[in-house]
């Protein structure tokens, strides 16, 4: 009997996971209150020469596969934000794109243990230059692989979509 009163209480310990979070509180789902993000698609041309690498990097939390995306930016334009997470997050610069080429919804679990549903749009850069150092190198592994294998890396469902149906433009 103690057995089982233990088991009991450990499982009332153990973290709710983001999908318990939110069926505590539907209610965020439908109250229009989404934030706002925004994301790099960074890629560049295949060594080969036929097609392109998408660079998908790991979360610091969690490290699950994403590409580099934050909150807007005081000052900044949107697609300003994107390339600023990029260099942060990855060490890529580019030409960046000023226009979304599409935008994906997520569920995010925020420091004090609240889930915001975001909108991220997402801005594609051409990568040009990879630096050596960066802010958070050695906080995030980086993976170059093709628009399929990016896809099946991440979570999202509508990112996923967008990576295999990716265009540079």
């Amino acid at each position: 009997m103690k057995t089982a009163k233990k088991e009991k209480r450990a499982r009332e310990r153990k973290p709710k996971t983001l999908l318990q979070k939110l069926a505590a509180s539907p209610e965020k789902l439908f109250s229009g209150a989404f934030r706002q993000q925004y994301a790099a698609l960074c890629f560049r041309p295949r060594p080969t020469g036929e097609g392109i690498e998408i660079l998908v990097v790991t979360s610091r939390d969690s490290g699950r596969w994403i590409i580099p995306k934050g909150w807007p930016m005081k000052g900044r334009k949107p697609y300003e934000a994107a390339a600023i997470e990029a260099l942060q997050e990855a060490g890529v610069k580019g030409a960046v794109r000023k226009k979304p080429v599409g935008s994906y919804t997520y569920l995010k679990l925020l420091d004090d243990g609240d889930v915001a549903p975001c909108i991220v749009d997402v801005f594609q850069i051409e990568v040009t230059s990879v630096a050596e150092k960066f802010k958070e190198k050695g906080e995030r592994i980086l993976a170059w692989v093709s628009p399929d294998e990016a896809a099946r890396r991440v979570r999202e469902i509508e990112l996923k979509s967008m990576l295999v149906e990716f265009v540079p433009r």
